[in-house]
């Protein structure tokens, strides 16, 4: 594994183990529970971190994605609420409330979705990056030609004009056919 692999994996984990980090806490304290501490904060960042780069690798989709931060937003649930219990009538409910668990699980797909395009961004930055530079090159000077199509005459005009009789009655049937009665 090369030097820039190395740094890549982890910048991309870091990323990943502060968003949710300190979006958990947030949302825990916004929630109902209470202020998680500094240092509770970091041990969660660092939990997050640990899984982050054990599972990191290679380009991952959404849904890869979204199971990780839901995951981890469980995870620090669990964990912020043994070093910050929620105060109150919510207080030692020994499960997650459901404010809780909603506010974790919505945050968790937002910030799924937001790291998941970061992802994305990064990875197309990557190849690019990749591509040889006279690709590039080409890609950004090349003109853009714009063509229009001839008119047409209208449709109409090769249609022969009707010479003689003009049939007047029309029959018109709507709905399904009749059915044929066998006598």
């Amino acid at each position: 594994m090369t030097a820039a692999s190395v740094w890549l994996r982890l910048s991309r984990a870091v990323v990943f183990a502060t968003v949710c980090g300190f979006v958990s806490a947030a949302g825990h304290l916004l929630a109902g529970g209470g202020a998680v501490p500094l240092w509770g904060c970091a041990l969660g960042v660092l939990a997050a971190l640990a899984a982050a780069v054990l599972i990191d690798g290679r380009e991952r989709g959404p849904a890869a994605v979204l199971a990780a931060t839901t995951v981890t937003q469980l995870v620090l649930h669990q964990l912020f609420e043994h070093l910050a219990p929620a105060a109150g009538p919510a207080a030692g409910h020994g499960h997650p409330a459901p404010a809780m668990a909603l506010v974790h699980l919505t945050v968790a797909a937002l910030t799924a979705w937001w790291l998941y395009r970061g992802e994305r961004a990064l990875w197309l930055m990557i190849r690019l990056y990749a591509a040889p530079p006279p690709v590039i090159g080409l890609l950004l000077l090349a003109p853009v030609e714009v063509t229009i199509p001839p008119r047409r005459p209208p449709a109409h005009a090769d249609v022969p004009t009707p010479t003689g009789r003009i049939a007047c009655r029309t029959l018109t049937r709507r709905g399904p056919p009749r059915r044929l009665r066998l006598r």
